[in-house]
């Protein structure tokens, strides 16, 4: 099993660390606490990404 840091995760998702430690304590990203910080199996975050996804694309009318 493959853990990330809380910046790798950020990375992957494109948003701010303090969006990922939202997560983590609300408890949509599990965690574990490595010391002072915290580490998300790989697998979780993809499992997140695949369930928000809406299916949709927004475009922009160009009319």
């Amino acid at each position: 099993m493959t853990f990330l840091t809380v910046a790798e995760v950020a990375s992957i998702m494109r948003v701010a660390k303090s969006t990922v430690y939202r997560l983590v304590h609300s408890g949509y990203l599990p965690a574990i606490r490595v010391g002072r910080s915290f580490r998300v199996p790989a697998q979780a975050v993809h499992n997140y990404l695949r369930e928000s996804y809406t299916g949709q694309i927004n475009s922009i009318d160009q009319s």
